[in-house]
């Protein structure tokens, strides 16, 4: 039996998950959970939200050290994390402060003004990514002058946590390909952005960026002092650059057995899309705001962005707020007998992206839409389920006629495998069967590139998925229902 370790980290919480494996398969077991989200913080701008990336050091360490002292000897250490955002170092190697959040405010107006230099179509014809506010070229662009002529590096939060694990800087390709200045093609850093940077907003960020390497790339001993990770040799425990963006990994831990998949990678964003082995650059795909992220082995992860779950947790929040008595489990099962359809909003309106009362913004959505306004938490639940399933349906149906790629079914990963309502509206909604599973599917997917990487796996995506399949156990949803209601349901949204 061999022991590997993975970091997850998403924007409201951390794990370190530890993988045994033994006779093709894997057994998870968690090691730590922690707490994490964006700091809130009074600048003379106004609030600005960061992440408190020290007190995230510290938790994957601690946890690492937990892990290490319940499982022994590790062979490899592997981290993902969200994507985009990004810390800066100065020439001594030291952080200049906390990464800014996606969530925060200050990329206002940059998108457009990055346009007006470079438009928008020539941008996706280079980088073919979807044009969110919070991409790292926009950032870059809201970013202080100041900070960035003290900067001798910037790294992404995942290697930026395997800078201080390693002592070794590099940049995985997967979450690269998020940052908005990698071409899809060549799976390198693409010149006429990063002069556009320089030339147009004196933001000269190419001596900053460190090497690009690919998923399965050993980057090297962990050397941290205090940690003492080891094999089971005695030799220092290598950490592994994984699929370090978090989807990049899920999308690896699809069980899939034949190429004619969608995936739903769903969490607090939902992403949803197609594996392919090449990137869609037309226009239609930019009209579609679709995205072309990096896979694992050479692979495309050709997806659309949705809110997610995000909507439901801040709902949740809000309702906890004002001292209700909330239990998730039992409020799913609560909206599982409300009417469905009954309204339905658009999950992805730019009045659900920032954190706040999502219970408010629902109801006004849909007095503006001249729908029934929910009232019980069990009918708001209803209504965000039945609307990102529809959300969901419309994404894949698009990836599916842009590429010429025919879908049969839909494999969900994550934390959204739990909500049994959301897989079978899911189905309803798309008309194809849901594969549900598994949970942790972006741990294992972190886990069987390590053990690859390592040489204790062996063979592509296939050889992988099948020792993620004998790992888990994944439910299927079949399709229910009129079709026509959903088609009609989605017409109100527009």
């Amino acid at each position: 039996m061999t022991t590997f370790a993975a970091v997850d980290l998403g924007a409201s919480s951390g794990r370190v998950i530890t993988g045994t494996l033994s006779g093709g398969r894997l057994e998870l077991r968690e090691a730590a959970r922690f707490p994490n989200g964006p700091v809130e913080v009074p600048t003379p701008k106004g609030q600005r939200r960061h992440w408190d990336v020290l007190r995230l050091w510290q938790s994957v360490s601690e946890g690492l050290r937990t892990a290490s002292h319940d499982v022994g000897p590790l062979e490899a250490v592997g981290i993902d994390t969200w994507a985009v955002d990004y810390g800066l170092l100065d020439a001594d190697g030291e952080l200049l402060g906390n990464p800014a959040s996606y969530r925060c405010d200050r990329t206002v107006g940059a998108p457009e003004a990055f346009f007006a230099e470079l438009p928008a179509d020539e941008l996706y014809a280079l980088n073919g990514l979807q044009v969110q506010p919070f991409n790292t070229v926009f950032q870059l662009v809201a970013e202080a002058p100041e900070r960035l002529a003290r900067a001798a590096g910037l790294l992404l939060v995942p290697d930026l946590l395997g800078y201080w694990l390693t002592g070794r800087r590099v940049t995985e390709v997967t979450n690269a390909s998020t940052t908005g200045m990698l071409d899809p093609r060549t799976r390198r850093w693409r010149p006429e952005v990063l002069e556009t940077l320089a030339q147009r907003f004196g933001r000269d960020v190419s001596p900053l960026l460190a090497e690009l390497v690919e998923p399965g790339h050993v980057v090297g001993p962990v050397n941290t002092e205090g940690l003492g990770l080891t094999t089971a040799v005695g030799a220092p425990t290598p950490l592994v650059a994984v699929g370090t963006h978090d989807t990049a990994s899920a999308v690896v831990a699809i069980p899939a057995e034949r190429p004619d998949f969608a995936y739903i990678s769903c969490g607090t964003w939902s992403l949803v899309g197609l594996e392919l082995p090449e990137p869609v650059l037309g226009e239609d795909a930019r009209a579609a705001n679709l995205t072309n992220e990096l896979g694992v082995d050479g692979t495309v992860r050709f997806l659309k962005n949705v809110m997610g779950l995000w909507v439901f947790n801040e709902s949740v929040r809000t309702w906890r707020e004002r001292r209700m008595d909330v239990d998730v489990p039992e409020l799913v099962s609560r909206a599982a007998a409300v009417p469905g359809l009954r309204t339905v909003v658009d999950v992805d309106d730019a009045a659900f992206f920032p954190p706040g009362d999502m219970p408010s913004r629902i109801a006004e959505a849909a007095r503006r839409t001249g729908q029934p306004q929910p009232e019980t938490p069990a009918e708001f639940a209803r209504c965000i389920f039945d609307s990102l399933a529809i959300a969901y349906a419309r994404a894949i149906r698009r990836a599916a006629d842009i590429s010429g790629r025919e879908v049969g079914v839909v494999h969900i990963v994550g934390g959204g495998v739990r909500n049994q309502l959301l897989c079978q509206l899911t189905a309803d909604a798309t008309g194809l069967p849901v594969v549900a599973g598994p949970d942790e599917g972006t741990a294992l997917g972190n886990l069987v590139v390590q053990a690859r990487a390592v040489g204790l796996l062996a063979g592509g995506l296939p050889e992988l998925r099948a020792v993620v399949r004998a790992s888990s156990e994944p439910r299927t949803y079949l399709p229910s229902g009129d079709a026509a209601q959903w088609e009609r349901a989605a017409g109100r949204i527009g």
